[in-house]
């Protein structure tokens, strides 16, 4: 039996919501706290991706999958800070709406199979 995907898709969703939160706080181009923090959520998040099914990911092929995954092991091995606040803002701003929106939609689909299964 495969490991349930759910709840890394849940533990994807809370990280965006952290960042949404931080991002609240103020400016993490300016602030290098906030910052800190909204890297440390898009590692989670980044490392929640890999556990989500395949074909769970190919139902969504305009997520771009392997990026996320590549930017994750950028977020852990930048030992020489070459991440710049810019490009993290640039990231969170473009890309997390449709992860979300992604993550939103597998755990429906998931929710009224076992709706009917019943």
């Amino acid at each position: 039996m495969s490991k349930p995907w759910q709840p890394y898709a849940l533990h994807i969703l809370d990280a965006i919501a952290k960042i949404r939160r931080i991002q609240a706080r103020g400016d993490l181009i300016q602030d290098e706290v906030l910052y800190d923090a909204a890297l440390r959520n898009l590692q989670t998040l980044s490392e929640a991706t890999q556990s989500l099914p395949e074909d769970k990911k190919s139902a969504f092929p305009a997520i771009p999958w392997r990026e996320i995954s590549g930017f994750r092991n950028i977020l852990v091995h930048n030992d020489l800070g070459d991440i710049d606040p810019l490009t993290i803002n640039a990231v969170i701003e473009q890309h997390l709406m449709p992860l979300e929106e992604c993550m939103r939609i597998l755990l429906n689909r998931e929710t009224e199979a076992m709706d009917d299964d019943d």
